[in-house]
């Protein structure tokens, strides 16, 4: 029989620095957990092991919300099974009760690269010791001002041709606060935005709404099976995905991308 943590209990959030990890604790926080970030800011290096057993003592749950620092598909799928490794093994010597991880919606689809990586990291985090509950997301709204940066070249800006349902990376992280509250659960669970929207749009209105000089055009290759995924609906949520949070248009009034 599963009991609800409480508030009380000692939260450790590995990639606490990055974008939707920054989100993770201070949500935690907000909620009364004691919050363990855990980054190479922290002296803590998930992929090397230093510091993990000092940073994982007396710890109930741990949130891994970590990111590879390259989309190389070896060198992602090396990062996420060496940290979750390392999570799994020290958590088990610290006395660590379950492990919730970040995925990508529509993950297992994909034929290579950075989203093959995450498939890796997925089986990895499933088959540890640990108890574990994965939560997919879609796209983060804060994604859309990386791919402009990325694809812009002289006055266009290239965007790859993307069906998602955008969310922004507080409803996740809000989303994961309430896995740690309540432990069961299946173990993959879907998270998307309110609506379908096309990342190509996406990009041209955040172009508009910032004034960038750039004309935004979508690119698609129907040779790579991992193009075609994207533009054809195949990283949108299943019919059971949880919804949560405000359109991408919204999240632009109210957040924007300067304060992420």
């Amino acid at each position: 029989m599963t009991t609800n943590t409480p508030t009380s209990a000692k939260i450790a959030v590995a990639g606490a620095t990055g974008r939707l990890g920054r989100h993770v604790v201070a949500v935690l926080g907000e909620q009364g957990y004691d919050v363990v970030p855990m980054s190479r800011t922290h002296g803590v290096d998930v992929v090397g092991g230093e510091g993990l057993d000092a940073a994982l003592a007396g710890v109930d749950v741990i949130v891994d919300v970590a990111t590879s620092p390259s989309p190389d598909e070896a060198e992602a799928t090396a990062f996420f099974t060496a940290a979750t490794r390392n999570l799994h093994e020290a958590g088990r010597r610290a006395g660590v009760r379950r492990t919730l991880v970040v995925s990508i919606v529509g993950t297992d689809g994909y034929s290579g690269g950075y989203g093959a990586a995450k498939i890796a990291h997925e089986r990895a985090a499933l088959a540890g010791p640990l108890p574990t509950r994965i939560l997919r997301a879609t796209q983060f709204h804060e994604f859309v001002e990386q791919l402009l940066a990325w694809g812009t070249q002289g006055e266009v800006a290239f965007v790859q041709e993307m069906r998602t349902q955008p969310i922004a990376a507080r409803s996740v992280a809000e989303a994961l606060a309430g896995m740690v509250a309540e432990p069961g659960g299946p173990p993959v669970t879907d998270i998307a935005g309110p609506r379908e929207e096309s990342m190509v749009d996406l990009a041209a209105l955040l172009a508009s709404r910032r004034g960038l000089p750039v004309k935004v055009e979508g690119v698609t290759d129907p040779t790579d099976a991992d193009s075609r995924l994207a533009a054809g609906g195949g990283l949108l949520p299943g019919p059971g995905a949880r919804l949560a949070g405000p359109t991408f248009a919204d999240w632009l009034e109210t957040a924007g991308p300067a304060q992420t």
